[in-house]
């Protein structure tokens, strides 16, 4: 039993809860949609980190408002727009093989006036849609450079988590051994930064210079040139040979590849092609636009639905060809399958089939006037001629 003396508990007041004010129409319902971020970066406008950089400057507004927080989840039915401009529907997920030649810092505005990697792949391959870079090489470094329209799909590739291995080609100044190379093998401190280890091969000597083969998975700012300084090698010539499963091979300096889709989504996998939000049935923007040319055009040049043959095969006469529809399926060459529907004749018309010898023969008798009919035809048999034999 609870002591007299005790003094009774108090009971702590309830707080008077205000009535919540009724959310801004951009601002309610926080959990649908997608992120704004994320939204744009699918648009191949930026990556997310730009894209939230973007909405702080006030730069992105949603449904007549202007955004200062990327804290907001949009859909379909939302008007976003992008300094004045509607963000337009993002496209299937695409990726590109660069080979960056030298002097091209991959940037997409450069204070100092330098030429970019964006400005040239936009000069020589107009066609292409707006692409980020999958990571970035510094101005001197060439080799493989990754681009795609999806920044989801940049984001993820460029985490040390996807466990991707980068492989370098490298030339520097000086002399190592297997000694100094079996350090970085098992991974070094440099300047208070671990680096983890890395796959390294001494390939030849050629005079005052070594050639090296590096393989990393972190792909640290500098990483290569700060590993090779710290056992006392100078990089004078990078070469990036691959970046996960996508080989340079036999791009051209300064071309451009498209890696085809249904490699892409192989090489990708269940998880990473989820975690990236990645999407292959979407078209291009080029198809897109190709569509609403070709539906722009005048009559003559559309070719006719399905529906509508079927309408003309249901309709036709029994003088006209009969019709019948083959269905099957295939694939393009983004790797999308398609529904193949092919109209083809099943039988030729009524009276236009070739006429045979006896009735030619029958025509001329009729209009050569002559009368003469064909015999009829009767179960006895023609006096003169002999029973054919049993066999």
């Amino acid at each position: 039993m609870p002591d007299r003396n005790t003094p009774p508990r108090k009971t702590p007041k309830r707080r008077e809860q205000k009535p919540r004010e009724k959310p801004d129409a951009a601002e309610q319902s926080p959990h649908r949609g997608e992120r704004i971020a994320k939204l744009m970066a699918r648009a191949g406008l930026c990556s997310r980190r730009e894209a939230e950089t973007w909405i702080v400057a006030g730069r992105v507004a949603v449904n007549g408002r202007v955004l200062m927080s990327p804290a907001l989840n949009v859909t379909c039915d939302d008007q976003v727009l992008v300094d004045g401009k509607p963000l337009e529907a993002p496209e299937r997920t695409r990726l590109f093989l660069f080979n960056k030649p030298a002097g091209l810092v991959t940037t997409e505005r450069d204070p100092e006036g330098r030429a970019t990697v964006f400005a040239y792949v936009a000069e020589r391959f107009p066609d292409l849609p707006r692409l980020i870079s999958v990571g970035r090489l510094d101005i001197n470094t060439e080799g493989l450079l990754l681009l795609t329209n999806d920044g989801g799909l940049a984001r993820v590739l460029e985490l040390p988590a996807t466990g991707w291995i980068r492989r370098y080609r490298v030339r520097a100044n000086g002399q190592t051994d297997e000694t100094a190379l079996a350090r970085l093998r098992r991974g070094v401190t440099v300047d208070g930064i671990a680096y983890a280890p890395a796959e390294v091969t001494l390939d030849r000597v050629q005079g005052a210079n070594v050639w090296l083969t590096l393989g990393l998975r972190e792909g640290k700012n500098r990483e290569v040139k700060r590993l090779l300084e710290h056992i006392d090698l100078q990089v004078n010539r990078l070469i990036r040979l691959s970046y996960g499963p996508f080989q340079l091979g036999q791009v051209p300096d300064g071309g451009v590849e498209e890696v085809h889709t249904r490699v892409l989504r192989d090489q990708l996998g269940p998880s990473l092609t989820a975690a990236a939000g990645a999407s292959f049935s979407r078209p291009t923007r080029a198809d897109m636009q190709r569509e609403m040319n070709t539906h722009a055009g005048t009559a003559d040049r559309k070719r006719k639905h399905i529906r509508a043959l079927r309408a003309e095969r249901d309709t036709q006469s029994d003088e006209a060809p009969r019709r019948r529809v083959l269905r099957s399926a295939t694939e393009d060459r983004h790797g999308r399958e398609v529904a193949v529907e092919r109209v083809v004749p099943a039988r030729p018309p009524r009276g236009a089939a070739k006429p045979t010898r006896n009735a030619r023969r029958f025509g001329a008798e009729q209009r050569a006037g002559t009368g003469k009919a064909a015999p009829a035809r009767s179960g006895k048999r023609p006096a003169g001629k002999a029973p054919r034999p049993k066999r």
